[in-house]
């Protein structure tokens, strides 16, 4: 695919990040991996820093090399770091999504994760979605704390922050954020309810990681 088209989709999942309430003004960034045989040096095209949306142009995503270098009349996100790092410590991420999703960024606040409640938290990858530490925006530090809790997962919350995941593409990222945020709701709206709420055993979500792969095999 031609690198105007890919400028054209990111942008395009960027805004549909404020359209589906996950995020809101020129917070949250979004990347894509870039595959270029003849130019090996540049990974990642991400939203630029510090302008909302909807003013942005596809001209305006930013291209980022492995050493942290950008081609662009703007410079990239304040998080490109982070975006790169993941690149660079998992080969399955394709494209990274992050967002202040008001639930997911509720329960970052109060330094939880999401546990085995509800049984499409198997879809990030394991038994439960984590939380990191409170790091600094733009960090190295939170670069490191966001890959480690990545670790066999494909989404993690960023302490007193937001969320960050990956996916094979961004339709994928999108439903998959989209997805986290929802059981962040159900989990903090269940917390108000009961202190304890019941879970699922992490065998039961080891089965349904099993049959979630199988259904992507088949194209379901």
């Amino acid at each position: 695919m031609k690198r105007i088209d890919l400028r054209e989709k990111l942008l395009e999942t960027a805004r549909a990040m404020n359209t589906c309430g996950i995020n809101q003004g020129s917070s949250g960034n979004v990347s894509l991996r870039l595959d270029d045989a003849e130019d090996a040096e540049s990974l990642m095209l991400i939203t630029p820093s510090a302008l909302p949306y909807h003013r942005c142009t596809p001209q305006d995503m930013v291209v980022v090399k492995r050493d942290g270098g950008f081609e662009g009349p703007r410079p990239p996100s304040s998080e490109w770091r982070m975006h790169r790092d993941i690149y660079l410590a998992y080969d399955a991420a394709r494209c990274i999504l992050h967002a202040h999703a008001p639930w997911c960024s509720t329960l970052a606040c109060l330094e939880r994760g999401i546990p085995s409640q509800h049984y499409m938290v198997a879809l990030a990858g394991g038994p439960d979605i984590r939380c990191t530490s409170y790091a600094p925006f733009g960090t190295q530090e939170l670069s490191d704390a966001a890959v480690e809790g990545l670790r066999g997962r494909k989404a993690v919350l960023l302490g007193h922050h937001g969320m960050i995941c990956y996916a094979d593409d961004l339709e994928q990222a999108l439903a998959l954020a989209c997805e986290v945020e929802f059981l962040a709701r159900v989990y903090a709206q269940s917390l108000a309810i009961t202190p304890d709420p019941p879970l699922l055993a992490e065998s039961d979500i080891d089965a349904l990681a099993e049959r979630f792969a199988g259904y992507k095999k088949l194209g379901k």
